[in-house]
């Protein structure tokens, strides 16, 4: 699910070497260089000290951190690498209704609580949904509603969302919030298995005939919830994905768990499909955003 930590970026060095992804092919990852993992050594931290004083080191020497592509068909392009301070900086400018902001504090107290996007995610998702003129969406995974609540605010009045949860203790105070913005009567809750019912939806005569999808959800079942969203999103119709950078750890070939495996090989099979467009962004824990075509 969506985090507002940013273990996603906080690893500015990664290795110039040839790894073999599992039942991958072998693949040559790019070396890239930042300002503060540079600052960090002539420092006298050394990269060990800096990942082992994350926070402080971090915070105190990547206030203007970027990184650069060591491979030159790139042409040096800098790109932002986020920080803590950036961050903050980011979220000071989202424009959070005060009903999200209400939702996201409550949720903070709650077990699981990192598995809420974060208001920057929310907030493209919503404008995402605007944009595409949006009128019937899909969410799979709703946790506490946050996500499902962004997209409900922006939906028109005879807009409608399949929220698909299977938690009824985190789905009870995404209902609550629902009633408190008054978007109740645009949110269909489905609770149970995301795949039952799609599958439902697809048997019911639903196919082609959703605007938009979002999934953060068990990132093991990705696979079939995609092919499933294909068959109930429309020609030119969106379906986007959480979690595709995972902490960092698709990235990482000493990293072989069977979630990150999963994702791995998920972004890897969905590179390849030639029925949707896609674009992996960096925001949050990674999002994929895949247009049907």
């Amino acid at each position: 699910m969506g985090s507002t930590t940013l273990g996603l970026h906080r690893w500015p060095i990664l290795a110039y070497q040839r790894v073999t992804l599992p039942q991958r092919s072998t693949q040559l990852l790019p070396k890239f260089y930042s300002l503060s993992s540079e600052r960090c050594r002539r420092g006298g931290f050394g990269f060990g000290a800096c990942s082992s004083k994350l926070e402080k080191s971090i915070r105190g020497c990547a206030t203007n951190a970027f990184v650069v592509a060591d491979d030159e068909t790139y042409g040096n392009k800098q790109i932002i690498s986020i920080t803590p301070r950036l961050y903050d900086y980011i979220l000071a400018n989202v424009r959070e209704p005060e009903v999200l902001r209400q939702l996201r504090e409550e949720t903070a107290s709650m077990r699981g609580s990192q598995m809420q996007v974060s208001p920057d995610q929310a907030q493209l998702l919503a404008m995402l949904v605007q944009i595409h003129g949006a009128e019937k969406c899909i969410e799979v995974g709703v946790y506490t509603g946050y996500s499902s609540l962004a997209i409900a605010l922006v939906l028109p009045e005879s807009g409608r969302l399949v929220a698909c949860e299977r938690d009824s203790r985190s789905l009870e105070v995404a209902k609550k919030y629902y009633d408190r913005a008054n978007v109740s009567h645009k949110v269909d809750v489905k609770y149970g298995l995301a795949a039952d019912t799609l599958r439902s939806l697809i048997l019911n005569g639903e196919a082609c005939s959703y605007d938009f999808a979002f999934v953060d959800a068990d990132k093991r079942m990705y696979p079939e919830y995609f092919e499933l969203l294909l068959q109930l999103v429309r020609i030119g119709g969106l379906i986007v994905f959480d979690n595709v950078l995972w902490h960092g750890k698709v990235a990482d070939p000493e990293v072989n768990d069977a979630k990150t495996v999963s994702i791995r090989n998920f972004n890897a099979d969905i590179m390849e499909d030639e029925r949707v467009s896609i674009s992996m962004v960096p925001i949050g824990d990674g999002m994929t955003i895949c247009r049907k075509r």
